[in-house]
């Protein structure tokens, strides 16, 4: 952890759920809440670490989410972007992390003491909408990925895996769009590589290898992760197909 201090209001107005709160409601969270800096591949916390009743948010950076079976075998579950939310347990559940957060690249966490939050819903009830939208939008994505390893084959899920962020995480495109328009296609602002693909999909790294080579045509991948779709409604098709 590099440093650790008290936020301001224009870092509580880049998370999500706090950008259209009245200043006043704003100058009040201050005071209760801080922000700390992390180094790329740092671990902000591990599966199964008791958290304090804080509200986690991410500001800058992007994080990793990852679980570890008893065989040891490790699974991405998500990536964070900024200005979204993490380890819900910590204010809504048992205190206990549900997963491991790394910084893939160096990050600022912004924490906020719970009874502080409580009292901001209490004069803006619409932050508790916000929150249970975001957490509403994971549990849909939660539920098509158990669907996927159930029903689906891996070539349609990487491609649902692309499709999801195409869409800026499926629920933030005010802070950031999921792709970049550039002459060879749409290329996906969030850097994939091999591994982390498959991870995400519960495939070996050398199937993902194959999957790729099998959508070349449609899907160009890059070295380190940068990923470009030359035609979104091909690649559709082929989960039609392969569904069929």
């Amino acid at each position: 952890m590099l440093v650790r201090g008290s936020s301001s209001i224009a870092q509580l107005q880049q998370i999500s759920i706090f950008r259209d709160l009245a200043r006043t409601e704003l100058e009040s969270l201050v005071l209760h809440s801080y922000v700390r800096e992390y180094r790329a591949s740092e671990i902000i916390m591990r599966e199964g670490d008791r958290l304090d009743q804080r509200l986690y948010a991410l500001i800058t950076g992007r994080l990793e989410i990852k679980k570890t079976a008893d065989n040891g075998k490790e699974t991405i579950v998500r990536l964070i972007p900024a200005g979204e939310l993490f380890a819900a347990p910590a204010i809504f559940g048992n205190g206990i992390a549900p997963a491991t957060v790394i910084c893939q690249v160096k990050s600022q966490v912004l924490t906020i003491n719970r009874d502080a939050l409580l009292t901001a819903i209490s004069h803006s009830p619409e932050i508790s909408l916000r929150i249970l939208e975001v957490f509403n939008q994971r549990l849909q994505q939660l539920h098509n990925t158990v669907h996927g390893l159930i029903c689906e084959r891996a070539i349609v899920r990487l491609v649902r895996l692309l499709q999801y962020y195409r869409d800026a995480y499926g629920y933030a495109p005010q802070i950031c769009d999921g792709t970049h328009s550039i002459a060879e296609g749409d290329r996906l602002n969030i850097k994939l590589p091999y591994y982390q693909v498959a991870r995400s999909i519960g495939i070996t790294y050398e199937e993902c290898l194959r999957l790729f080579k099998k959508l070349q045509e449609i899907v160009v991948y890059q070295r380190g992760g940068t990923i470009i779709v030359r035609d979104w409604e091909k690649l559709e098709a082929v989960t039609q197909l392969e569904s069929a």
